[in-house]
């Protein structure tokens, strides 16, 4: 059973940095791309960054392009997103999400697994 685990978020203040981890497990076969998701309170989920796992390309939403880093750790079988500079419009509940096809059908979400979600509060 497919299972995707995040964690890492909390209440910080703005400017600060933290970072999310996600523990993917049962997979019978490695993902082709992993991704991470957010939602804030009354929008839509949107799509923060993606990683293709065999070649390492990784792409990244316009608003958090050059604070936010996806990087992955195959040996623990952990994604991280590591988010510096964070300010208030960040605040959302962020997910994890793998796709067994492509980075092009993580975007697409339809064929994604989840994770649960962990919830990111920045507020002074």
């Amino acid at each position: 059973q497919v299972q995707l685990v995040e964690s890492g978020g909390g209440l910080v203040q703005p400017g600060v940095s933290l970072r999310l981890s996600c523990a993917a497990s049962g997979f019978t076969r490695s993902p082709n791309a992993i991704s991470w998701y957010r939602q804030a309170p009354g929008k839509q989920r949107e799509l923060v960054a993606v990683i293709s796992v065999p070649g390492g390309t990784t792409t990244y939403a316009d608003s958090v392009k050059g604070r936010f880093t996806l990087s992955r750790d195959s040996d623990k079988n952990t994604v991280y997103l590591t988010m510096n500079s964070l300010n208030p419009e960040d605040t959302a509940v962020y997910y994890c999400a793998a796709n067994p096809y492509s980075a092009t059908d993580a975007k697409r979400g339809s064929r994604n697994s989840w994770g649960q979600g962990t919830q990111v509060t920045v507020s002074s």
